[in-house]
Formats: C-alpha cells, structure tokens, sequence
C-alpha cells in the first residue's frame, strides 16, 4: 500500500506540526482553522469541521470516496493540502441542499432510483454527477459513465446510478 508523504509525516513525526491559521470556504461559510498547512482536506473537513459526507476510502485519490467540489469540479480530498484550497469555494455532500428539508436533485434522484446500497460509493457518486450536471445537464449514458469513472461502486448498483444521473438530469418521465 502506497502512502502520501503527508500521511506518511502525520504517522512518524516527532512535534514537525507547523500549524497555521488556514481561511477555507466550505459550504458557504467562511472558517478559520489552526491546522498543519500539508494536512490532507479530508481530515480537516472530518475532524475539524464535523463533515462526515466525504469519507475515507482509499487515501490514493483513486475510488472517490472523499470527492468534494473545488469551485463546481469534482475533486478527491485525501491527499489534497489544504493549503492548496484556501482560496477556493469547497462543497462537500452536506453543502448540497439549498437548506434542512430539501435534498439537491441529485440526492433526491438517488434516493427515488435507490441507487445507493452500502453507502461507500455514495458520496463520491453524487459529488460526481452534480459536477457532472453543472458542466453538461443533459448526459447520454456515456457521458455519465465518464463523469462517475473516478467513484467506485462495489455493490455493483451502476444502473441505477446511471438511471438516478437522468432522473437529475430531467431525462426521465416523474412517474416512471
């Protein structure tokens, strides 16, 4: 198993924390954190902001469990400094909704297609397919394909993933 340097110096160091006063954007809301300026997005958002959408998956940016949103494009965050994001707009899973009671369209087409069934892939899956929508709002299958290849579904529910991304999408009738 490959770790990155960050990892790897977060695991082994003896006091090298060089913490530093981080501005970052999440959500819409603007927070100011004391953190080591090479620590990987996902921990801060997780451990210090209580954002549990992205989760910990791989730590090699490669099944999309930790995608988030960097200014609309999906993106994975287990590797990611958070020094790099400090001037960019951060969205994770629970910065989605417009507020409490209403899920994005994306959620709700998830949810309506039951598209989600252990729940490892979920995060990454909807990240993907609203970064997907924002950039082309009407995909054919390929298209959705491509936009997803990054999150890996292990329960093997691709169809109805692909089914929920056209739900979202307005391709779908309501009632079917």
């Amino acid at each position: 198993m490959r770790l990155c340097s960050c990892n790897i110096r977060l695991l082994f160091s003896t006091n090298t924390f060089m913490p530093a006063t981080i501005q970052l954007q999440v959500n819409g809301k603007t927070h100011s954190l004391q953190v080591d300026p090479e620590t990987p997005l996902l921990y801060v958002l997780r451990n210090q902001l209580q954002l549990n959408g992205p989760k910990y998956g791989c730590g090699l940016q490669q099944c999309g469990a930790c995608m988030v949103l960097l200014n609309g494009k999906a993106e994975p965050s287990c590797m990611l400094p958070v020094s790099a994001v400090q001037h960019k707009t951060i969205t994770t899973l629970e910065g989605l909704a417009k507020d409490e009671n209403t899920l994005h369209p994306v959620q709700d087409a998830f949810v309506k297609e039951q598209a989600a069934q252990c729940g490892y892939c979920l995060n990454g899956m909807v990240i993907s397919a609203v970064a997907l929508l924002n950039e082309n709002p009407r995909p054919d299958d390929k298209a959705i394909r491509e936009g997803l290849y990054r999150s890996l579904c292990r329960c093997g529910t691709h169809t109805r993933i692909i089914k929920a991304v056209k739900r979202a999408s307005g391709q779908l009738p309501a009632d079917e």
